[in-house]
């Protein structure tokens, strides 16, 4: 059967940098080729993509991944319910979210130090509540928290006991329902799991490789002082000295989506009357423009106050498949090398990358229905022949137009 998948290979160069650092503080770092590449990993840049879908997309489209899923839910309540306090909500809210996802909800113990704990000046009496937790991460996205307020309130409206509420046959299974259903783009893209509850386990459409620099690269390290300003002139030296690791790169990124498997994440749990009022595919042509644009544009934030590089991608090839997502990071397992030239490492990469697509594509008889270009500069103009020439803006209009005319035609 015929597939839809997007591949996005992307060449950007990145100057001294930290923006995915190691639990030395080093930026992260791989073998390849034989040599030791630049690398920013998966998790780095599928958050950098996420964050950049706050200003692409409408929030109810959105979710929140958090520990604190309670206090999500608590202030969807109370915003529609303004006379209830927190406190008043939270019993209802927790046993919503156990009964809904099957995670552990529990009150956080308190750190030494904390408000309130050991070590707060107004003594272990004075503490602050907190809102119960999960002992993990949950994924849940804007509509399914809008759901289980609707059951919270229904609880709360009845003066039920939390736990006699959610046993009611109904209550439970709307619960269940509410959490496994409806989920927003950023689950149906990267997917959840959920330990203790495999039913509400997401596929990722979406999948992210880890960068990885075209060359090889030395770890090097800033070394830095800090004057303290007030010291005089009696007073000489610096106030704090410390070093920052860093490195400099063109890295290799690529991400595919499978478009019918990101289809079906957004249709779960939809009633016809929903898939017609959101005039289907639209909101799947939505969600690949919003990954395209967010994905090429986003950028790991570590250090980057210390470094700036804010850069945009030397060059961004996107394809239209019909089968199996194919990566082209073999193109650089011969590591570029500019050494002496002068002549950086974009246009060798451009080069590599320009040889290997066709090549690859020929020998195993996997050419795309459809290649958009984006580049910058005369040095990436070994990439031309590859596809169409577009800017950022067609090239988003053009991949969600391809999209809907595909998922169109199946109906």
């Amino acid at each position: 059967m015929s597939r839809t998948i997007l591949d996005v290979h992307i060449l950007q160069t990145v100057p001294p940098s930290n923006i995915n650092r190691d639990d030395t503080g080093a930026p992260k770092s791989a073998v390849y080729g034989g040599v030791r590449r630049s690398r920013v990993s998966s998790q780095a840049w599928k958050k950098a993509t996420r964050n950049a879908f706050g200003e692409l997309l409408d929030p109810a489209e959105l979710g929140v991944r958090t520990k604190k899923v309670v206090d999500a839910l608590t202030r969807r309540i109370t915003a529609r319910e303004t006379s209830l306090t927190a406190e008043q909500v939270w019993p209802m809210a927790a046993e919503v979210i156990q009964v809904a996802t099957g995670a552990k909800i529990e009150t956080p113990a308190r750190k030494t130090g904390a408000k309130g704990g050991k070590g707060d000046p107004r003594g272990e009496g004075a503490s602050d509540t907190q809102a119960p937790q999960s002992s993990y991460l949950l994924f849940l996205s804007a509509r399914q928290l809008d759901l289980l307020a609707d059951l919270a309130i229904e609880g709360i409206a009845k003066k039920a006991d939390p736990k006699v509420h959610l046993k009611d046959p109904e209550v439970k299974s709307r619960a269940k329902k509410a959490a496994a259903t409806r989920h927003s783009v950023d689950i149906a893209l990267f997917g959840r799991m959920v330990a203790d509850n495999t039913d509400l386990n997401v596929d990722a459409a979406a999948q992210v490789a880890h960068a990885l620099s075209v060359h090889s690269v030395d770890l090097e390290a800033d070394y830095f002082t800090a004057v303290d300003d007030q010291n005089g002139d009696a007073e000489p030296g610096a106030g704090m000295i410390g070093t920052v690791d860093f490195n400099s790169a063109t890295l290799y990124r690529y991400a595919a989506v499978d478009v019918d498997l990101l289809a079906a994440n957004l249709d779960a749990g939809l009633t016809d009357d929903e898939r017609t009022a959101g005039q289907a595919p639209e909101p799947v042509r939505r969600a690949v423009e919003a990954f395209v644009e967010a994905f090429t544009l986003s950028m790991p934030s570590g250090k980057i106050n210390t470094f700036g590089n804010h850069t945009l991608p030397d060059a961004v090839v996107v394809k239209l498949r019909s089968a199996r997502p194919i990566s082209f990071v073999g193109a650089f397992e011969r590591a570029v090398t500019r050494e002496g030239t002068g002549d950086g490492h974009v246009r060798a990469a451009c080069e590599a990358l320009a040889a290997h697509v066709p090549a690859v594509e020929e020998s195993f008889g996997a050419a795309a229905d459809h290649t958009w270009i984006v580049r910058v500069g005369e040095q990436t103009e070994a990439l031309a022949p590859l596809g169409e020439q577009v800017n950022l803006r067609e090239l988003v209009g053009k991949v969600g137009d391809a999209v809907a005319e595909r998922l169109g035609k199946r109906g």
